[in-house]
């Protein structure tokens, strides 16, 4: 094939022993004796070699491919494609598709047969198809230093070494290997960075720094980028998976979508499309991913003019809750009572702190699956909402996701022991429930919206049982579609807040919170990088900057100072930050007011 001339086009150049793809942003190279395609910057620096054999595994056995066919090339729309038959293993016809553009690669797989889906590798997979090469699991070289995950872990290690494994996903809790619940999910983009070369965009010298935060969310293109993003772009619907894995050992690696034998295929199967590309910076490339969602119709990123009250200072009570525990005993969510509301916004009447939005915690309802008014805790919940409503002040009530109590089997995803797992967003009874529940909150309390809390309980598994087919992000995505509709239903301005800053989930939240404070770390550090995230994910979406829990005082009103420059000040605290005996002072009083005032201004602007 002839190489063409104009440089924002890609060309491929069939060479000796191999195939020549040129692009204005890499280079691609295969070896016609070698089951790799070698990927490299313009100027020949290489990042990776790409192994070209992936597997996709079933309950029924295990994926290998025994024959690699060289690539069937065709060109078209700036585009070269390259389709690589294989043969062998458990699919009747398997082929590998990349299809180069003059910015990035998109590769898929299409596969033909039937069986339930386990893990899919993608550049990695078992092959057996050259004695020269021997025989096994094959993953593709790294020729990288680093690797960029933009979910926040407990250690907030944001850049980790090449050879270290980690995962995007939509799981976490406190137990071991499970502590990064904070976003569900975050854009599921990894970054590979080459030490030695620096460009705008990078964390800093300290490999867990987030860069000045000025909310920007950059999309530019760079040849000479010494970062490398491999990412997922693809609609909700194709996201059956919990997660989305960087498998690695020394000097190689493989990503791996996580499907646990709960994605049935029957006949034609195409994974969802990851996409190469190089990029400034680790958050430009967040950036690049959701514009390119966008493009592609999967998502809708500005969700048009926002009510003036979402915007207003927001006050949580859980952090006053968790004082209280120490003032009386007993556990948190008992705290959440009228009675303590009244003190908490009499305290802060007091110091003539006035928020906007109020959030009554956990755990205001008797159970967490019909959403209905505990009495004995809120005697007068519709009253009590409706002062605030004369106050200028809206009510959120705490949702928490998934928790089955007080639903019945059929609503739940069950174990194999018919044991309710989660609340299972297939099924009709439950969704019959969660409306009417939103309904409850809405029109009969009175609320003006949610916060979702607990997403990271996505259920996850072999053997779970479910009414309908979505399973992992698309699960998730369908128990917040239902919530969101139903109250947007009730009423036109109702307030969804989440913790979900992906791009395919613009539609089913209105403002991303950046979530738990982690306490053994540098609390300005992280939330920046959170913010950073967020912004670059969803440019225009309101942003909760969240306040606890805090490892000092001095914590607290360090990042209190910053909360504006974030997103919308939250005050999670009234007469103690929690890890303090010592009450709150006048300075500390002020020190909200000139927060909330100061982002007053810079809201207006």
């Amino acid at each position: 094939m002839h190489t063409m001339t104009d440089p924002r086009q890609v060309s491929a150049e069939r060479v000796e022993h191999g195939l020549h793809i040129h692009s204005p942003t890499y280079r691609l190279s295969l070896d016609d004796a070698r089951p790799f395609a070698r990927l490299s910057r313009p100027d020949g620096q290489l990042f990776s070699e790409l192994f070209l054999a992936p597997s996709l595994h079933t309950t029924h056995g295990l994926d290998r491919t025994a024959r690699l066919h060289p690539p069937a090339i065709s060109q078209e729309d700036g585009a070269v494609t390259l389709r690589f038959l294989l043969e062998g293993g458990i699919w009747q016809h398997k082929t590998l598709v990349l299809r180069c553009d003059a910015h990035g690669i998109d590769s898929h797989v299409e596969v033909q047969g039937e069986g339930e889906l386990t893990d899919v590798h993608l550049f990695g997979g078992h092959y057996n198809g050259q004695q020269r090469w021997g025989s096994g699991f094959f993953q593709s070289g790294a020729h990288f230093s680093s690797v960029f995950n933009p979910e926040p872990y407990q250690r907030e290690q944001r850049t980790i070494p090449a050879e270290q494994s980690t995962a995007i996903d939509v799981m976490g809790t406190s137990l071991p290997g499970k502590a990064h619940w904070f976003f569900t999910p975050a854009p599921l983009v990894y970054v590979f960075h080459q030490a030695g070369i620096e460009r705008r965009g990078a964390l800093g010298a300290d490999q867990g720094g987030a860069p000045e935060y000025e909310g920007e969310a950059k999309v530019t293109t760079t040849a000479a980028a010494g970062w490398l993003a491999a990412s997922i772009v693809a609609p909700v619907e194709e996201m059956n998976f919990t997660g989305f894995h960087y498998d690695a050992q020394e000097s190689a690696f493989s990503l791996r979508l996580a499907y646990e034998g709960q994605t049935r295929v029957q006949g034609q199967f195409r994974t969802p499309t990851l996409r190469l590309a190089f990029a400034d910076g680790p958050y430009d490339a967040i950036a690049h991913n959701s514009a390119r969602h966008a493009a592609l119709g999967y998502a809708q990123l500005d969700p048009g003019a926002q009510p003036g009250w979402w915007s207003t200072p927001i006050q949580c009570g859980w952090g006053a809750q968790c004082h209280l525990v120490r003032e009386r005993g007993g556990r948190a969510p008992d705290h959440c009572t009228q009675e303590n509301y009244d003190g908490f916004l009499a305290a802060l009447e007091a110091h003539d702190l006035h928020p906007g939005i109020l959030v009554l915690d956990d755990k205001w309802s008797a159970s967490y699956g019909q959403c209905e008014v505990d009495r004995a805790k809120w005697p007068d919940l519709e009253g009590w909402i409706a002062r605030a409503h004369a106050r200028d002040q809206r009510v959120l009530l705490w949702w928490k996701a998934w928790d089955p109590e007080g639903l019945p089997p059929e609503a739940c995803v069950l174990n194999d022991l018919g044991e309710p797992v989660t609340a299972d967003p297939t099924s009709p009874a439950y969704e019959a429930v969660l409306r009417a529940a939103v309904r409850r909150m809405l029109l009969e309390y009175g609320a003006d919206g949610f916060k979702v809390d607990f997403s990271a309980r996505t259920p996850s598994g072999p053997g779970l049982k479910r009414s309908g087919g979505a399973w992992g992000i698309h699960l998730l995505h369908r128990l917040l579609w239902i919530l969101r509709d139903e109250a947007k239903r009730c009423k036109a301005d109702a307030l969804i807040m989440t913790h979900t800053p992906h791009p395919v989930f613009a539609s089913v939240t209105d403002m991303i919170r950046l979530n738990d404070v982690n306490t053994g770390q540098d609390v300005p550090e992280q939330m920046i990088h959170r913010a950073r995230v967020t912004r670059a994910a969803l440019p225009h979406h309101a942003v909760d900057t969240d306040n606890w829990p805090m490892p000092s005082r001095a914590a607290w009103r360090e990042y209190t100072r910053l909360q504006p420059q974030l997103g919308i000040p939250s005050l999670y605290f009234v007469t103690h930050v929690d890890s303090d005996q010592q009450p709150l002072t006048d300075e500390d009083y002020d020190l909200v007011r000139e927060t909330w005032a100061a982002w007053s201004t810079r809201s207006a602007q």
